[in-house]
């Protein structure tokens, strides 16, 4: 699969499969997204692996709250991994930087065969102290932005085609 058609047919998931992908993908997919451009190479961005269901709970409670959701929605969708990318307050350009970090990963999930999708609400969870406290307790110390989160796992559903791209997307000025 060439670059391009990866990214023609990736489709965010909205339905997961309790299936955990093996480590190796999980690091494969990691791997992809630690090799996004960052602003003058600075590398702001951390990427934290959740495949503790434990903590997978815990964090998309957190998420399902900020929405205003009721208890036991699951703002993942039932993914069972969860890619988190957080950057570097203090670099300036560490939005852009995670953002692309997102991007790398759902395509490198897709070309393994896994869905994924970009979960937001990660700036307002780790802004919080029981976020503060979960970095605290991985061993994480900075000042760090959520970026998002990359929910990650099998599709339950075929996805949908592409939705025709907008007329006005691209103007060229020759």
């Amino acid at each position: 699969m060439n670059t391009l058609d990866a990214m023609k047919e990736r489709r965010s998931c909205r339905n997961f499969k309790s299936d955990m992908p093996t480590k190796q993908q999980l690091e494969t997919i990691c791997e992809a997204g630690s090799y996004a451009a960052t602003g003058m190479g600075r590398q702001s961005p951390i990427i934290i692996a959740v495949t503790n269901k434990e903590l997978r709970d815990r964090i998309s409670a957190m998420n399902a709250k900020i929405m205003g959701k009721e208890d036991g929605f699951d703002p993942f969708y039932g993914a069972p991994a969860m890619l988190i990318v957080l950057a570097d307050k203090n670099i300036p350009t560490h939005v852009y930087d995670g953002s692309l970090v997102m991007g790398n990963l759902m395509l490198a999930a897709h070309e393994l065969g896994l869905a994924s999708c970009w979960i937001h609400r990660a700036r307002e969870e780790f802004e919080s102290e029981e976020g503060k406290e979960i970095l605290r307790s991985l061993g994480i110390e900075g000042e760090y932005e959520g970026i998002g989160h990359c929910a990650v796992g099998f599709a339950a559903d075929a996805p949908a085609p592409a939705a025709k791209r907008k007329d006005s997307y691209i103007t060229f000025a020759e």
